[in-house]
Formats: C-alpha cells, sequence, structure tokens
C-alpha cells in the first residue's frame, strides 16, 4: 500500500483548561504509532501524518487507544485523508472567498448525515446563518462567529448528534488542513 496523508481531528481537547493534550506530545504518540511527516497545527486538536497501512476507523481508534493510554480520558478522533478535505473544501456552497474564516465552519461527521437528522430545526428562525449538508460535513454560515451563534447550538444538540463524533473547525483551518495534507 503507498503511503497516504491524513489529518487527524481531536474533539474536546484545550478547551477552558481542560483534557490538555500537548501537540509535543501528540506528535511523539503518532510517530510511536509507526506514522510518518507528523505535523500539527494549532492548539486544537489537528494533526497531519502519514500512514502506508491501515484505514480511517482504524487509524482513528489506534490515535484514540493511544490517547486513553497516555493521558487517562477518552478523547473522540476522526481521521481523514487529503484528498477527502480537499473534495469537502471544494464542495463549499458558501462564497468562502468573500467571507471571514470565523464566519464560515465545517462540521466533519463519523458518518454520512441526511437532511431527516435536521427535520425539526427551522432554519428560517435562525437567519442569517444558515447550513447545508455534505459528505460526512455539515457547512456552518455563522456571520457573528460560532462562539454568538444560535444555530450552532441548536445543531450540537443531542437529538441531532446522537450516534456520531462530530467535530468543527473554521475555515481557515479547514483550508490550512487541505494545504498541509496536499501530498
Amino acid at each position: 500500500m503507498a503511503t497516504k496523508i491524513y489529518a487527524a481531528l481531536l474533539r474536546g481537547i484545550n478547551v477552558g483548561g481542560s483534557r490538555k493534550v500537548p501537540m509535543a506530545r501528540l506528535r511523539a504518540l503518532l510517530e510511536e504509532l509507526g506514522h510518518g511527516d507528523v505535523r500539527t497545527h494549532l492548539q486544537s486538536g489537528n494533526a497531519v501524518f502519514a500512514a502506508d497501512h491501515g484505514d480511517e476507523e482504524s487509524l482513528a481508534a489506534g490515535i484514540r487507544d493511544a490517547l486513553e493510554r497516555e493521558f487517562g480520558f477518552t478523547v473522540d478522533v476522526l481521521v481523514r485523508d487529503g484528498a477527502y478535505l480537499k473534495a469537502v473544501a471544494d464542495g463549499c456552497p458558501f462564497p468562502a472567498e468573500a467571507l471571514q474564516g470565523k464566519q464560515l465552519h465545517v462540521t466533519y461527521f463519523s458518518a454520512p448525515v441526511d437532511a431527516a437528522r435536521f427535520a425539526a430545526l427551522d432554519q428560517a428562525a435562525y437567519l442569517p446563518e444558515e447550513f447545508r449538508l455534505g459528505d460526512r460535513a455539515l457547512y456552518l454560515y455563522a456571520p457573528e462567529g460560532l462562539g454568538r451563534s444560535k444555530l450552532a447550538d441548536a445543531l450540537a444538540r443531542p437529538a441531532v448528534t446522537k450516534g456520531l463524533i462530530a467535530t468543527s473547525r473554521n475555515w481557515n483551518t479547514v483550508t490550512k488542513l487541505v494545504e498541509m495534507t496536499d501530498a
């Protein structure tokens, strides 16, 4: 199998001083798992690595297990290859080039989602905020940013995300991960 470049997206670490995972230790753990060309982006759980074995699910499970052994808590991990990340960025239904990075977000899901999951949400009640579905992803336009987004809160409710791992990145991080995984 040829070497492939992946991004590991860790959910809910280094937020508010809890669930700390130092990026230097994350890089070392990935290398201990046999991955090469390991790099991290920001402190919020974005790592890029090369692997010549495994699939996204088994790679994510290996990282999750290593993190739990090292830090004593479970971290949800999604692994996506560079081609997928590029396709998500290229498929953005909003005018990304005209928006600030804090206004546009992608939530990556562990499995495909369909519109039925979001049927109870009255999208018109949240305007001018909007969302659109993609391939195991949701695009969120939040003109005032994620921290002030009422729609983001509604989308994160357990009834919507039940049974899924979901983790969001702003557009600046989305495009940076595409750049970092472009082999």
